[in-house]
Formats: structure tokens, C-alpha cells, sequence
């Protein structure tokens, strides 16, 4: 076999993944959102009042990335955090008013990222198509055992 890492999908996933990511930096520094939380905002916006745990399995987030990004995001004001008073472990999530209001001020943010890549429209279809089809695709329950190499 031979090794070249521009045939690796891995690294082509990787590399372009933070190339998006450095862009959007850009566009969202000045409403002072990263990406993650950025995305998280998306799915709030999508779909007000989520626990937690939908929320993590949304964004394909643990709860360990996940907490603190939503303690930022409520110590912003941008969403309030709410225990289950049925059920305590359960935490619901619900935007405020300044959470609900930033999706105004973000909703120009595709557009621009879309302007800052040389890509045909029906390319940038068929790319999200097919990334979309990987998503759905990949099996988390896969079992891969560890193995040994030997010099």
C-alpha cells in the first residue's frame, strides 16, 4: 500500500472540517459565539425546550463537552437551564428572550460562509447530500477491536 494523505477521506474530512470552522470564527466572534455553541443555538432555535440529552444526541455532543457549553450559553443570558422538578436528572433548556433575538442577528451567517467558498450550487448539493448519507450511515455500535501491532 501505498501512503498518501491527500487519498485519505479521514484527512479530507478533517482538513476542510477546520477550514469551515476557522471561517465561521470569523463570522461568529462579534456575537460572541463559537462554533459549538453556535450549532447548539441552531438546534435551540429549531426546536425550543430540549433536555439535555436530546440536545446531545442532536449535535452527536457528550455531556462533557456539552455542560460547560451550555453553562457559558446561560451565563450569556442566551438560554436558562431548568431541572425536571419530576425528575432531576432531567434538565430542560429553553432560550431567553436574548437567546431567541440572537437568531436575527445570525441568520445572514450561511450566506456569508457560502460566499467565502468557490463551489458550484449543485456541488454544494451533492456534497451535503452525500455527507448527510455518511451521517445517517455510520454505525456507532461498530465493533472495532483493538489490535495489537507487532514491529
Amino acid at each position: 500500500m501505498s501512503w498518501k494523505i491527500e487519498e485519505q477521506l479521514c484527512f479530507l474530512l478533517y482538513a476542510n472540517s477546520r477550514n469551515v470552522i476557522k471561517l465561521y470564527k470569523k463570522l461568529l466572534d462579534p456575537i460572541g459565539l463559537t462554533y459549538t455553541q453556535y450549532i447548539t443555538m441552531i438546534a435551540l432555535w429549531e426546536k425550543d425546550h430540549q433536555t439535555v440529552s436530546e440536545l446531545g444526541e442532536k449535535l452527536s455532543l457528550d455531556s462533557g463537552t456539552l455542560t460547560p457549553l451550555l453553562k457559558k450559553l446561560e451565563s450569556d443570558h442566551r438560554i436558562k437551564r431548568t431541572r425536571d422538578p419530576e425528575d432531576e436528572r432531567r434538565v430542560w433548556i429553553d432560550l431567553t428572550d436574548a437567546g431567541q433575538a440572537l437568531s436575527k442577528v445570525a441568520e445572514q451567517i450561511p450566506f456569508e460562509l457560502y460566499q467565502c467558498v468557490d463551489l458550484p450550487e449543485s456541488d454544494a448539493k451533492m456534497l451535503f447530500d452525500v455527507l448527510s448519507k455518511l451521517h445517517a450511515s455510520i454505525k456507532p455500535e461498530c465493533n472495532l477491536e483493538e489490535k495489537e501491532l507487532h514491529s
